[in-house]
């Protein structure tokens, strides 16, 4: 990161690598998931979306997205795509495609049901400890 850039964020973008399980959306990672978000975009449309789910295989194919993307889509799996560049806020058409809630969602990528994810917020959140930091173990 520039010297400028770190002067504007007050802090270098590196830094943020140290937070346990946590991924940046950069442009870098916008740039390579642009297929996958295409893909995402493209349910916006209920005819769109009807044919997604009559053949997921063939709707998959009209956009270049890599292995692991397309393997991640049919797998419902959430941390794999934003690993490979992907944003919850376009992936999760893909979980409303397929009528999940948002809790639902964003269970599986914590390995829980929606239930015992719902339990765990309303219970005040995971815990903070051991999540704090890489580096410091705290």
């Amino acid at each position: 990161m520039s010297t400028a850039a770190r002067d504007r964020l007050g802090y270098d973008l590196a830094d943020l690598d140290d937070i346990p399980g946590t991924t940046i959306f950069t442009t870098a990672s916008s740039r390579r998931a642009y297929q996958l978000h295409r893909f995402c975009m493209s349910l916006m449309k209920a005819d769109n979306r009807a044919a997604f789910k009559a053949d997921e295989g063939a709707w998959l194919d009209r956009f270049g997205m890599t292995a692991e993307q397309r393997q991640g889509v049919l797998d419902r799996d959430f941390n794999a795509l934003i690993a490979t560049g992907g944003n919850i806020y376009f992936l999760v058409k893909i979980s409303n495609t397929d009528g999940w809630s948002v809790q639902k969602a964003v269970g599986t990528m914590a390995g829980m049901s929606a239930e015992e994810y719902g339990a765990m917020m309303l219970a005040g959140g995971r815990s903070p400890a051991g999540n704090r930091s890489i580096k410091g173990g705290y």
